[in-house]
């Protein structure tokens, strides 16, 4: 397995044989795989063709990841960064925030990437792993860690599924990129935190039905 060991300035990452691997091209290697991933799609992105668009050995990248789906979901977290978990005291303000900083990560690659992956994600199970695992979770975990403190100060009633709520805002993403062909922008996105997932958050729970 690598190992990471962080300098002052620069990451280094010794391969499975023990040598460092100087990180310093890593910005130009995910740059190249969110364009490829914009133009052609998740499906046809290939290792080669980043090595090509870089001109880089195939292998210095394989050292760095080892298959196509860890290097998009790097290069995806890179681009879009940890979203900003606010701790303001309101429930309305902490998602407010997370739909601006959310939004203002989209880069600008934007829709194409986000429609590239979709396509992939529906078929592809190692990709679904990656991502679910490495950027979907971590941001799952944000919304919900915005929900508990809510619940605790009071703000929000006990009983809803957090991960339910936390699916809200992504789904909803989703649904304005179908209709439109764009992701939503700060504005549409502050609408959808007030509107709708403020508004379910704060009601009552419904009764469980299942039995």
């Amino acid at each position: 397995m690598s190992r990471v060991v962080r300098g002052a300035d620069i990451e280094v990452v010794r391969s499975r044989g023990g040598r460092p691997l100087d990180s310093s091209r890593d910005p130009v290697f995910r740059e190249a795989a969110l364009a490829l991933l914009a133009e052609v799609g998740y499906d046809r992105l290939t290792m080669e063709a980043v090595a090509a668009r870089t001109g880089a050995a195939k292998t210095t990248i394989y050292r760095r990841w080892p298959g196509k789906a860890e290097l998009v979901v790097d290069a995806l977290n890179g681009l879009k960064g940890d979203p900003e978990i606010a701790d303001t005291g309101s429930l309305r303000q902490d998602l407010r925030a997370l739909a601006e900083s959310i939004t203002s990560a989209e880069g600008h690659f934007g829709a194409r990437i986000t429609i590239g992956m979709v396509n992939a994600l529906a078929h592809d199970g190692e990709l679904r792993q990656v991502f679910g695992n490495r950027f979907i979770a971590p941001r799952m975990a944000g919304f919900r860690t915005v929900f508990e403190r809510a619940v605790a100060r009071g703000e929000m009633p006990e009983g809803h599924d957090l991960d339910l709520l936390a699916g809200l805002f992504p789904a909803l993403a989703l649904q304005e990129l179908v209709n439109t062909g764009e992701l939503p922008d700060t504005r549409y996105a502050l609408r959808l935190m007030d509107e709708v997932v403020y508004c379910l958050a704060t009601a009552p729970p419904a009764p469980d039905t299942t039995e």
